[in-house]
């Protein structure tokens, strides 16, 4: 082969040709150009493969352009192999149009007008955004040190008209236009990689390129924050909107997929910033502060004594005292807790959070406490005194009752507000409890319809023997069995024996005694008061509970070994026992509203499904269709999360300050922990775990139920098999079988390490279960959207129409029961109301709960519920998206059937004595407080 061909300088140089092992090198000079009567100007061809056997030629050393038979021909050749060249290049080379809409870096409804100048000035310097596209059907054949390949980088295109683009005041979108050289070598892009070499961050929504040679529109989403390149060590990647199993991805594709992940998980050290995008796991060891005896915790998760799910990891340090605890952030830093950015709260919705932060800040400072004196500052006077929180505005007291309330916030920003604002008007709405009656919540039969359609519904459980029993260790707790007999309960069952209504199934119990009289003796020893309680309820035949007994447990006073002291209370009309009777039903109320908040609210939606939002985003690519199935349930979690443990459930936060469980808060949800299962969280499951459904194939889903009008349980199974429905046909898309699931390298690691890492303190337990068939992939995910959106509907939003009313669902006590022949008895039967008041939560404790649960049950404007989707493009697979479309019209067909049966007055536990209809399972509402809506995902 001829290693160099060449033409001298002028007629009078000399030129050389030989042999090497180079290919070919060709060199036509213009004035030999011009003897052949060729006008193609100085060429140079370097050339990767051989040269054309027609144009070789033999050249001797010093000869002239000497050439063999056939010169002329050759050089027509050279000339035809150039214009060739030349015309296949305008041949294929056309330009393709791309639409780029992005949010430029913002504060809450306000474009940040300096980082966009600062931007525009980096334009001018040329530093610009540019994209760059990865070929899902041409190999880039430029050598690389891995022995891979990966798609053809297309040429940089930048973002067109980013300084004469006015940026508005108001956040928005905005849209570019991006021209790229269309190189035939491209074909179909899969991905692209984009360089952001100005100021600042910008949140990138999507890209569709128009007309792609032979594709047509192809679509980008995805709804990401781009920070400045200097910030990463790789560009950023995104994938078009389809989606592939590890095994099927296109071989070009799989080495970013890959790295993306890497760069997901992290290294496990350092401190994380803002723009980082790791996903990594933690303990909860940053609720306390050791340096303070007060705020002292334990950490919480990592050991068998105290096990818990995984938080997601800040890397802040540790303190200096105890380098298993974490450092704290001030409150006026906690904005910047670090979660990953793309988890953080979208700027609307960060907006209302905090405008409805300050609404009920100012509720909250402005209660009217005109009529009340000072020492009785902290405390309602009567049921007319906490009605004033709905009916007007007040002026806040001043003098050393102001300093007591001080104390008792626990949000800086509280006490910042409080000093510069000390009049003014405020009111909280009106909750639902008592919109209709303003008596009707006190009711027996509104308190056990609470049980089974208000805000904790899923603690009630079928009695299964009689008398209850107790499953404490004997040898540390002594005999815990229940006190109740026969004779306290027979005259509350209709005429009929007590095993007769046993058998029958219309026995029911709420039992919060075992979860709490381990810590009785320590609350008690705090200026709170409870009992362990146990409440008896009896199924009339009119579809109803009523409450016929409740007892009231506490330790024994010598030892707890020596077992439980109880007090057995019956319902009761009149005199100072229908008193003890409203007494005790409170000491329930409290004991249930403690339970909810720690176990079904925060444990069992909040805590448990983070861990699965972490390894979601390290394991599965944004490829997995898993992922993309997964993804919308995850939105918020970790942020609200995040938040929570900065000032609500943290030492000193208002969880501690506001319900009786005090310092013990977290610690006592660890030990509910261990006996969290996975496979139970499944509704059908639950139920009849719980004796409140048995497994018929004659009833809808599957199921009878024990209570026919058992609203949580009616809507919720609709909802169930709604979200079973639409996985199914989603999973069964991309898995024809079973071996497809179990040589899913991402899915097998997912699961793996939810297991063992996620959920590390329960690993060992053996009723995990596999991911070895599409069955169990379809009954994973159901749990796990379930958990996310559904079930966190149901014990979330109804807080603040039933629990916005203290007196309904008061969260702390401060007193036992009366004894006979005592001053507080004498009172009892004089001013049971005042006793009453006096018993509950105090007016500042109170406020704060009432300010919480108006925040925590509200929608925000942007919230996306179940069936809707942030983007329609999510996907480009048509099934998948008909699939979709199924489930949403089956939702409607639910919200109907829901309205249908709010109206049925037979159905008398959909809306009972306070008139509320149950809609916490409604799938759709608007913005605010609605008691109804289930978002798609852990989100507030």
């Amino acid at each position: 082969m001829w290693s160099r061909m060449a033409w001298p300088e002028n007629e009078g140089g000399s030129g050389e040709c030989g042999r090497g092992e180079g290919g070919p090198r060709l060199v036509i000079r213009p004035n030999d150009m011009g003897r052949m009567g060729l006008r193609l100007g100085r060429i140079r061809w370097l050339g990767e493969r051989p040269w054309p056997n027609e144009l070789r030629c033999r050249m001797r050393v010093g000869c002239r352009l000497c050439m063999t038979e056939g010169r002329d021909n050759m050089f027509q050749k050279v000339a035809n192999l150039f214009s060739a060249s030349n015309y296949e290049k305008k041949k294929i080379k056309t330009t393709v149009k791309g639409k780029v809409v992005l949010m430029k870096k913002n504060v809450l409804d306000f474009n940040d007008l300096g980082a966009s100048l600062l931007d525009r000035a980096h334009e001018l310097f040329g530093q610009h955004i540019s994209i760059q596209f990865i070929s899902v059907t041409h190999a880039d054949t430029a050598p690389a040190a891995e022995k891979r390949l990966r798609g053809k980088l297309g040429k940089p295109a930048i973002l067109e008209d980013w300084i004469s683009t006015i940026t508005p005041l108001a956040v928005g979108e905005s849209t570019y236009e991006v021209t790229f050289d269309w190189d035939e070598e491209i074909g179909l892009p899969g991905a692209f990689l984009i360089q952001n070499l100005h100021h600042s961050e910008f949140y990138l929504m999507t890209l569709t390129l128009e007309n792609v040679p032979g594709h047509g529109q192809v679509h980008f989403v995805c709804n990401s924050w781009v920070y400045p390149s200097k910030y990463y060590t790789k560009d950023r990647v995104f994938f078009a909107n389809k989606a592939y199993l590890p095994g099927e991805t296109p071989e070009l594709l799989s080495p970013y997929r890959e790295e993306e992940l890497v760069i997901l998980r992290g290294n496990g050290t350092g401190m994380l910033e803002e723009w980082d995008r790791v996903y990594d796991y933690a303990l909860y060891n940053d609720l306390g502060d050791p340096d303070d005896e007060e705020k002292a915790r334990p950490v919480i998760g990592g050991s068998s004594e105290y096990p818990y799910p995984r938080r997601g990891r800040t890397g802040r340090p540790t303190t200096e005292s105890d380098p298993e605890t974490e450092s704290r952030l001030s409150l006026l830093e906690s904005m910047k807790i670090y979660v990953p950015r793309d988890e953080r709260f979208g700027h609307l919705k960060k907006s209302d959070f905090l405008a409805y932060g300050v609404e009920s800040v100012l509720k909250f400072l402005l209660p009217e406490f005109e009529t009340l004196a000072d020492d009785t500052l902290d405390e309602f006077d009567s049921f007319e005194d906490v009605m004033k929180l709905y009916n007007g505005g007040i002026k806040l007291p001043q003098g050393p009752s102001l300093d007591t309330i001080l104390e008792n916030i626990p949000l800086q920003m509280f006490k910042e507000l409080i000093r510069s604002d000390g009049e003014g008007l405020a009111k909280y709405a009106t909750p639902q409890v008592i919109e209709a009656s303003l008596t009707a919540w006190s009711t027996d039969e509104e308190f056990a319809r609470e049980m089974l359609a208000g805000v904790n519904p899923v603690s009630i459980q079928l009695l299964k023997e009689f008398p209850p029993t107790s499953k404490l260790d004997a040898k540390v707790y002594g005999n815990q069995n229940s006190s109740i007999r026969a004779h306290h309960i027979k005259e509350h069952l209709d005429g009929l024996e007590v095993d007769e209504v046993l058998e029958a199934n219309r026995l029911f119990i709420l039992d919060h005694h075992d979860s709490l009289m381990p810590y009785v003796k320590r609350i008690n020893a705090t200026s709170n008061k409870i009992y362990a309680t146990r409440t008896l309820l009896f199924l009339q035949k009119d579809g109803t509970l009523k409450p016929i007994a409740i007892e009231l447990s506490l330790p024994h006073e010598d030892d707890d070994k020596s077992g439980a002291i109880s007090k057995v209370c019956t319902p009761a009309k009149q005199g100072v026992e229908a008193s003890i009777w409203h007494l005790a039903k409170t000491y329930v109320a409290v004991n249930d509203s403690g339970v909810h908040q720690l176990i079904s609210h925060w444990l069992n939606t909040h805590a448990v499904i983070e861990p699965f939002v972490i390894a979601t985003n390290r394991q599965l690519s944004v490829l997995h269709p898993i992922n993309k199935l997964l993804h919308p349930h995850f939105r918020d979690t970790m942020n609200i999360n995040a938040s929570a443990r900065n000032v609500l459930i943290n030492s000193k936060g208002i969880l501690e300050r506001t319900f009786f469980t005090g310092k013990y808060s977290i610690e006592m949800s660890s030990k509910i922990y261990k006996d969290w299962v996975f496979p139970n969280q499944a509704l059908p499951v639950d139920l009849v775990l719980r004796g409140m459904a048995v497994e018929d194939t004659n009833y809808p889903h599957g199921l009878r139920l024990t209570i026919e009008d058992y609203p949580y349980a009616v809507d919720g199974l609709e909802i169930w098999s709604a979200i079973k429905t639409w996985v199914q046909d989603y999973c069964t898309f991309y898995y024809k079988n079973n071996d497809m699931v179990q040589s899913d390298t991402e899915l097998q690691s997912w699961w793996k390490e939810l297991r063992e890492e996620g959920h590390g303190d329960l690993k060992n337990k053996p009723w995990w279960p596999k991911m070895a068939s599409v069955q169990d992939l379809i009954d994973n995910c159901t749990i796990i959207i379930w958990i996310s959106s559904a079930l966190h509907a149901a014990v979330n939003f109804g807080q603040y129409p039933y629990a916005g009313y203290p007196p309904n669902r008061p969260t702390l006590s401060r007193r036992l029961i009366p004894e006979p022949n005592t001053p507080e008895y004498e009172e009892l039967e004089r001013n049971p109301e005042k006793v009453f008041l006096k018993t509950v939560s105090p007016q500042v404790q109170s406020l704060l709960s009432i300010t919480l649960i108006e925040i925590l049950s509200r929608h925000t404007s942007d919230e996306i519920y179940l069936g809707q989707r942030e983007c329609p493009e999510w996907t480009i697979d048509a099934q998948p998206l008909k699939a979709f479309e199924k489930f949403g019209n089956k939702l409607k067909e639910i919200e109907e059937r829901i309205g249908m049966m709010n109206k049925d007055e037979r159905l008398k536990n959909r809306f009972g004595p306070v008139k509320v209809p149950y809609t916490l399972l409604y799938p759709t509402s608007e913005e605010g407080l609605t008691g109804r809506g289930i978002p798609n995902s852990v989100s507030i």
